[in-house]
């Protein structure tokens, strides 16, 4: 259906080119020039005619002088120009990108970059067809450059870096990210935006320039076992091999923590209220639940503290007052003494 409606779109612009196009060619024979002949004596009747209103000159660019008809037939080919290359990038680059065994994001990069450069050939086609030398143009077209240039770097920015994104794939679709707050799964990747939804079914719209100018934690990518470190302090007296044990039995319960590597326990520092520890063990969750694996093992270790009356401490202070009398002496008997 869509290819059809862009097909009955394609003809009927090009059925209005060919009408615009109709008073500037040629007869055929000498039958054919009887209707100009029958149109010039129109024209001299009524003072203006519909080919001698599309036929004035608006403005001159270079040599060449700018008509209504020629920018009624440019908007035509513009218009062509974008029914063209929706036609060309959705039914013949997508139908041999399937047969190629290249990632979805890299796929649409390559066709949206094909597409834009289909555009700029028609677009210069469609110049060089109506008359208007583009070399006349230069200088203006350099002076408008410069200042889009600065008011669209930021989108300029953005659309290279999504470039970068497609071509070294440091994201794709379906990956688990952390970046500047922003902690999700990648839902869509464009050429000035990534689509990021969050545990929390919140979808962000996150600028390509981010990905590579920020540090981002990309858990799916590569290898998905990782070591994750849950510090936990104990008070002062505990018997610290009693927590070692107590530790390697939480990680070996839970179902999601690795066998191999084994996981470690480190006594970490003598801290100011507090024995420091480690636990470090290795698991593929943080592709999938980061949160919630994390939130399971402090679980696990808060319940064996207290089955085993272990303390798990908080900073305190000791306030010491001295009892005793001050001695207030009022402003006036200050006063008196000093003058005297």
């Amino acid at each position: 259906m869509v290819l059809g409606s862009n097909r009955q779109i394609a003809l009927r612009v090009c059925a209005l080119l060919c009408l615009l196009l109709t008073p500037v060619l040629p007869a055929a024979d000498e039958n054919a020039s009887a209707a100009p002949a029958v149109l010039v004596e129109a024209e001299s009747k009524s003072g203006t005619t519909f080919s001698s209103v599309i036929n004035y000159p608006l403005f001159k660019l270079g040599e060449n002088s700018i008509t209504l008809k020629s920018l009624l037939v440019l908007g035509v080919l513009f218009i062509l120009v974008f029914v063209l290359e929706k036609i060309v990038r959705e039914r013949v680059v997508m139908r041999i990108f399937e047969k190629t065994e290249l990632p979805e994001a890299l796929e649409y990069g390559i066709a949206r970059i094909l597409g834009y450069v289909f555009m700029v050939i028609g677009f210069y086609m469609a110049f060089q067809f109506v008359g208007i030398d583009l070399s006349s143009l230069a200088f203006i077209a350099g002076a408008v450059g410069v200042g889009i240039g600065f008011g669209l770097q930021n989108i300029i920015n953005n659309f290279v870096s999504g470039i970068i994104i497609f071509a070294e794939q440091p994201i794709a679709i379906g990956d688990r990210i952390e970046m500047g707050g922003v902690a999700g799964r990648v839902k869509k990747i464009s050429l000035r935006s990534t689509t990021v939804v969050t545990n929390d079914n919140i979808t962000m719209i996150v600028p390509n320039g981010d990905f590579i100018s920020q540090t981002v934690t990309n858990w799916s990518h590569g290898d998905p076992k990782v070591r994750i470190r849950i510090p936990i302090g104990v008070a002062y007296g505990t018997d610290t091999t009693l927590v070692e044990r107590l530790l390697l039995e939480v990680a070996a319960e839970n179902k999601k923590t690795l066998k191999d590597p084994e996981p470690s326990v480190f006594f970490t520092t003598f801290g100011e209220s507090s024995l420091d520890f480690e636990l470090a063990v290795w698991t593929s969750e943080m592709a999938q639940s980061p949160r919630r694996f994390i939130s399971n093992i402090n679980f696990a270790i808060d319940q064996k503290f207290r089955e085993h009356d272990i303390e798990i401490p908080f900073p305190q202070r000791d306030l010491h007052v001295r009892s005793g009398g001050i001695e207030i002496k009022k402003a006036a008997d200050s006063e008196e003494s000093a003058a005297g």
